[in-house]
């Protein structure tokens, strides 16, 4: 999977978290009719939503409840653990305020698009489906079709054999946790920079009232017309004092 070298400033936000301005895909509709972003997942991260605008709707898959979906309006605030796999559908000019735990982690490497089996069992197709975002807006809807057409035929089981649903689900969080496996020390770097150094902090604080916290600093993020293109939709970073990254996942 593609290292985007995300840069570790972004885990200067408050408990190591990642924060993005999301507004989901609504240029034109998937395969199954719907405004929505690539369904995918997460091994290590757990994932928010606070809905700035619109409405709309989040699929989710895990292995306890199968397939379930939360609706998503102004204001709504909504969490959810690692290991679900997730589609944002935008109904009505969606636009949410995404939060990542560990930031960095999941454009740099804590994320895999759903494209089916057999994308899934060719290392080279699924890297080529996930590169299509380098062309742009019309490379990252193509590349959502592409997911959206292999996602139909596991909603598909859902209806018609829940059993093969579920062995299908576990085949794809099992992948993606195969892969992560032989990460650890990439991704404790930026456990280490982000929720760890927080809680450090917290901890020396804590124990010395009088201590001063050096660690930490002000932070001012100044919006961008320029957007990036993500999994979900079109991305605005939350980035410390300026700075920027090439999130391209």
């Amino acid at each position: 999977m593609a290292d985007l070298q995300l840069s570790h400033a972004s885990t200067s936000l408050i408990g190591g978290l990642g924060m993005t301005r999301v507004t989901v895909y609504d240029q034109r509709v998937a395969p199954d009719g719907k405004h929505s972003g690539c369904p995918h997942l997460h091994a290590i991260c757990a994932e928010a939503y606070y809905v700035l605008s619109g409405k709309g709707y989040v699929e989710l898959h895990n292995l306890e409840d199968g397939w379930h979906e939360v609706k998503l309006q102004k204001g709504t605030y909504f969490q959810f653990p690692p290991n679900t796999l997730h589609r944002l559908v935008n109904e009505d000019q969606l636009v949410i305020l995404g939060m990542m735990s560990n930031a960095g982690l999941a454009e740099n490497g804590d994320a895999r698009i759903y494209f089916g089996p057999e994308v899934d069992s060719d290392p080279f197709a699924y890297e080529d489906s996930v590169a299509l975002v380098s062309k742009g807006l019309e490379g990252a809807l193509e590349r959502r079709d592409r997911a959206v057409e292999g996602y139909q035929h596991l909603i598909e089981l859902w209806d018609s054999d829940r059993d093969t649903y579920f062995d299908e689900l576990k085949r794809f969080i099992n992948r993606h946790r195969e892969f992560v496996s032989m990460q650890h020390d990439k991704f404790a770097s930026y456990i280490a920079n982000g929720p760890r150094a927080w809680a450090d902090r917290a901890e020396t604080l804590l124990s010395d009232c009088g201590h001063t916290d050096t660690g930490s600093k002000t932070i001012q993020h100044t919006p961008t017309e320029s957007a990036r293109f993500g999994m979900c939709g079109t991305l605005h970073p939350v980035q410390a004092n300026g700075e920027s990254t090439d999130i391209g996942y």
